[in-house]
């Protein structure tokens, strides 16, 4: 039986206040020495996962999601969560008092108002709490689920994110000399190695794996040895400054939800439902209740 059931509740006799602490649920953060409201807990992961600059309808959507993720990830807090971005970052009051300074009062409330219009909302499939991955900013379509890990998820499929091409992020390049290059990888590259390089792409664009000779590297292996921002990437020489450049489009590993076009769907009315609903297809947004077993 799972300790969250769905829907709305009404108990005649009982004060809000009385019930919503008896019920509460609580999340353990590695790093935190105490347990963490659940409200308390997302409005610190949308302050850290999303710019407060954005939308109040992105921030919404962004809260339902990290509600969702954080309940899927923990099994309701019965498990601790790193506050990294492998998992979801999060940022205490003092944090975000840091980070804010002089603005704190303003955003924290634009935050927290965020968070209480969509207060116990989560996203779901099936009637079970959904892997509500998200990303800052596509290639200019999401990655599917399946591309991404091998695994077909119905509402993890690939869709368009084309507004993301406004992202600061959607576009990068890193350099290193050949020997700096040389000493990130198992096989030594000489400059004409770099005209023989082939890219296969799978279908939201992005490198699936990559051949030099007889090495074959993932698309993600490449991503992590160099650290750069997506799979979407192109390698070259350049001779004239002696370095070799990686340009990027997008940033982080596309699959779900789009921060940035999250943002500019806001930015064309769209509401945190519409939002979700276009990133996450076949999913419906339900309220938990604790309280019901």
């Amino acid at each position: 039986m799972l300790p969250v059931a769905f829907g709305e509740r009404l108990t005649v006799g009982d004060s809000p206040e009385t019930t919503e602490q008896a019920c509460e649920i609580f999340i353990e953060v590695e790093g935190q020495k105490e347990k963490i409201p659940l409200e308390t807990y997302v409005t610190g992961v949308v302050a850290a996962e999303m710019p407060v600059s954005f939308k109040k309808e992105a921030l919404k959507a962004q809260a339902i999601a990290a509600r969702t993720y954080a309940l899927k990830s923990t099994n309701y807090g019965e498990i601790a969560i790193a506050p990294t971005v492998a998992r979801q970052v999060f940022y205490n009051k003092e944090q975000r008092k840091a980070n804010w300074t002089s603005n704190f009062p303003g955003n924290e409330k634009k935050i927290v108002e965020a968070i209480n219009e969509t207060k116990g909302q989560v996203l779901l499939y099936n009637n079970e709490l959904i892997t509500a991955m998200f990303h800052s900013t596509s290639n200019g379509k999401t990655e599917s689920a399946y591309d991404f890990s091998g695994n077909d998820v119905p509402y993890l499929q690939s869709v368009a994110s084309i507004s993301d091409q406004s992202s600061p992020k959607f576009s990068a390049m890193k350099e290193w000399t050949l020997a700096e290059w040389n000493a990130l990888w198992p096989v030594k590259w000489q400059e004409s190695d770099f005209n023989l390089v082939q890219y296969f792409l799978n279908d939201s664009g992005r490198v699936e794996r990559m051949q030099l000779g007889k090495n074959v590297w993932s698309g993600r292996e490449i991503r992590t040895l160099l650290e750069i921002p997506s799979t979407d990437f192109k390698i070259a020489y350049n001779s004239a400054a002696g370095k070799v450049q990686v340009s990027t489009k997008g940033y982080g590993h596309g699959v779900g939800m789009s921060q940035y076009g999250a943002e500019a769907m806001a930015s064309d009315g769209k509401t945190a439902s519409e939002i979700l609903h276009y990133y996450y297809q076949e999913t419906e947004i339900k309220k938990i209740d604790a309280c019901l077993k």
